[in-house]
């Protein structure tokens, strides 16, 4: 017995050092050389680039400077604070070569040598050009962003889980080599659908939430080389990441190519709206800046994306219920409350106004096989980016001071299972689970105002 322990405890001890050796061995990569002085050409187009990259949304944080970082992202193993990425020098990236910063955003390695957390998408942005690498870098460091002297805060992962040299191995087994995965254009007959890809695998990295994700966080592909990719099932923040494959229910098979540009552009579409802070910040921040032509080349992309064969929900329009209701026949609690908290901005017909209140009847959000979105939407409600061509941030209110978990379980249930929506049952207990992360939330924005106020944070 002592013999066979022993063995156990010199495998152990070999396999960290092996473990050790392979996330310690420095990862080569192509240097990218500095150039001449960008001029203002470089600068402005690397000001685009970071908008379709979204750069703001993660690196500014509420209240805080322009890409001074501090916002907490969340994760499974606690929040891990977005860094600092003006052109300060001292905890900036003012000092940072163009080589620097590659290693950083195609590669997810830091100046010193460590693995950055791949809540920066790096895995992602290993498909951005090298021209478009120089042209973020002249933005970053030449652009108009002024240098902040704010320290980064360090990640709020307990050890041993806080230690970084696993995240080396986490990133030579799943992020991709940036030179293996080159942008091929060539790859797609149409140089519309070409750019359409670049933008979302690349810049957009619409993956990093749309792509349901393994055992190891990572995502479970990057490309449309599998079916898995985009095909949604993330929780970011409370919400759940939808579906932008073909599917006719849960997805965007019912769409038309102009309905995902207008949702880009202003948040919503002739018959739905987008749902939850996360696609919000990004349609604010990001997608509602690109050009027409962008837009209609990601929507080119997404609309040529077959349907996924796992396919838990289904849509038929039949207005068999709107008929009771219009009746006046409201025979089971879920029919009462709809008309009680719901008709009136999306109708007994459950198809809303156009271009103001959603449908329900048919929504992706509504058929997702996973209802956390439904249930956080009953119980905290929403609010629509208020963006150029729709400045009005229309809302929508929370019912969780005024319905149970049951009934927020009946109301979400008939939703999804009327009007044509064929989706899974909600349970009480799932609508427990999303009421107390609500309150969860609703105490940690407390604390971080007035910490001697945390004994009586408000629920949402």
């Amino acid at each position: 017995m002592k013999k066979l322990l022993l063995w156990i405890v010199v495998l152990a001890v070999l396999v960290l050092l092996v473990a050790l050796a392979y996330a310690y061995i420095p990862t080569k990569t192509r240097v990218l050389a500095d150039g001449p002085a960008p001029d203002a050409a470089l600068i402005e187009r690397g000001r685009y680039l970071a908008a379709a990259g979204d750069c703001t949304a993660c690196h500014t944080r509420p209240g805080g400077k322009p890409f001074a970082g501090g916002l907490p992202v969340a994760s499974p193993l606690g929040n891990i604070y977005s860094t600092n990425i003006t052109p300060d020098k001292t905890t900036g990236i003012g000092a940072y070569s163009l080589d620097d910063f590659d290693r950083a955003v195609r590669h997810g390695i830091t100046p010193d040598g460590r693995t950055l957390y791949p809540a920066m998408p790096y895995p992602s942005y290993a498909r951005i050009t090298d021209d478009d690498v120089r042209a973020l870098h002249a933005y970053f460091l030449h652009g108009d962003i002024a240098p902040v002297n704010e320290a980064n805060r360090a990640a709020e992962i307990p050890w041993p889980l806080s230690m970084r040299w696993p995240l080396a191995i986490w990133r030579k087994t799943f992020a991709p080599e940036g030179d293996a995965v080159a942008f091929d254009a060539s790859k797609y007959e149409d140089p519309l659908l070409a750019r359409g890809a670049y933008l979302v695998q690349g810049l957009g990295h619409c993956g990093s939430c749309h792509t349901p994700r393994g055992f190891a966080l990572q995502e479970k592909a990057l490309d449309e080389s599998s079916e898995a990719y985009l095909s949604g099932g993330q929780i970011i923040d409370g919400w759940n990441a939808v579906n932008l494959r073909g599917n006719e229910a849960d997805g965007l098979g019912r769409w038309s190519a102009q309905d995902i540009v207008d949702t880009l552009q202003t948040g919503r579409n002739a018959h739905t709206a987008v749902v939850g802070t996360p696609m919000a910040d990004v349609v604010r921040h990001s997608t509602q800046h690109l050009t027409e032509e962008d837009l209609r080349a990601m929507a080119a992309y997404l609309k040529q994306l077959p349907a996924a064969t796992h396919d838990p929900s289904s849509y038929a329009a039949n207005d068999a219920t709107a008929k009771k209701l219009q009746a006046g026949i409201n025979d089971s609690r879920g029919a009462e409350l709809f008309v009680d908290n719901c008709a009136a901005c999306h109708r007994t017909d459950a198809t809303g106004y156009k271009d103001v209140f959603p449908t329900v009847a048919g929504n992706p959000t509504v058929l997702a096989e996973d209802p956390t979105s439904v249930i956080r939407l009953l119980l905290h409600g929403s609010e629509l980016p208020s963006t150029t061509k729709r400045p009005s941030n229309l809302g929508m209110p929370g019912f969780a001071d005024r319905l149970s978990d049951e009934e927020i379980a009946q109301l979400a249930t008939y939703i999804r299972q009327e009007f044509g929506n064929k989706a899974g049952p909600v349970t009480a207990t799932q609508s427990a689970v999303v009421r107390r992360h609500l309150e969860e939330e609703a105490k940690a924005r407390k604390d971080a105002h007035d910490p001697t106020a945390a004994e009586s944070a408000d629920a949402p």
